[in-house]
């Protein structure tokens, strides 16, 4: 216990609690792996609107890499999620600490001699809970297989429901069903001199992205 508590095994005791605390609850359902509240609602596709209505699909981007998960991935620990890194970095820094700790104490290092090695044990536990975060981190990848975010890309080819009394090259609106069941508005266009009435069916066969709409066609379902 006074080994935990002593430089340098103390600056990862507290966080090793932090991470026990936070698997517990994990455990019990409170939280899952990815740090989210449990069992709660998940995201709409591609912005649809919540609670069963209809939603305008508003301006989404596909970026990855936010600030910790881009330095995870230059260190070479991405793909698995954040929260189990983060654990094996903390549990590995901290047994390597102590054990280092405990040959310290055994050695009978004090003073200013103490405090150098005590520096160099910490410059070990961190390189060592690197490496040995990173060759677990390998096989690991295998549980987490990548998901691809939803995207509007997913709605070409999908058939709607125009919803607007025209559809021009400058406006138009039409409602989508995702594969989920949930609807959402999109705005559609079309080029030709097809007349749209509200409520007809049409197909979106491609998607530009720079105007945020999709093109559109009039489809005739087998009846």
């Amino acid at each position: 216990m006074r080994t935990a508590l002593a430089f340098p095994t103390v600056l990862f005791s507290f966080t090793l609690l932090v991470v026990i605390g936070f698997w517990l609850l994990a455990l019990m359902g409170g939280v899952s792996a990815h740090g989210h509240a449990g069992h709660g609602g998940h995201g709409g596709h591609a912005g649809h609107g919540g609670h069963g209505g209809h939603g305008e699909i508003g301006s989404h981007h596909d970026g990855h890499g936010h600030g910790g998960e881009g330095l995870l991935a230059a260190a070479g620990l991405d793909g698995v999620p954040v929260t189990v890194v983060l654990s094996l970095l903390t549990a590995v820094a901290w047994f390597v600490s102590l054990a280092g700790s405990e040959l310290l104490d055994d050695a009978g290092a004090h003073g200013p001699v103490r405090v150098l090695l005590a520096i160099v044990v910490l410059a070990v536990a961190l390189v060592g809970s690197w490496s040995v975060t990173w060759l677990m981190v390998r096989p690991l990848r295998r549980l987490f297989p990548e998901v691809r975010p939803p995207s509007r890309q997913d709605f070409v080819g999908s058939l709607c429901v125009i919803r607007t009394g025209r559809v021009g090259t400058d406006f138009g609106q039409a409602e989508v069903t995702a594969p989920d069941g949930s609807s959402a508005v999109v705005q559609v266009r079309q080029t030709g001199e097809d007349t749209f009435a509200s409520g007809s069916t049409a197909l979106l066969y491609e998607y530009e992205p720079a105007g945020e709409f999709f093109w559109v066609a009039p489809f005739d379902p087998i009846t």
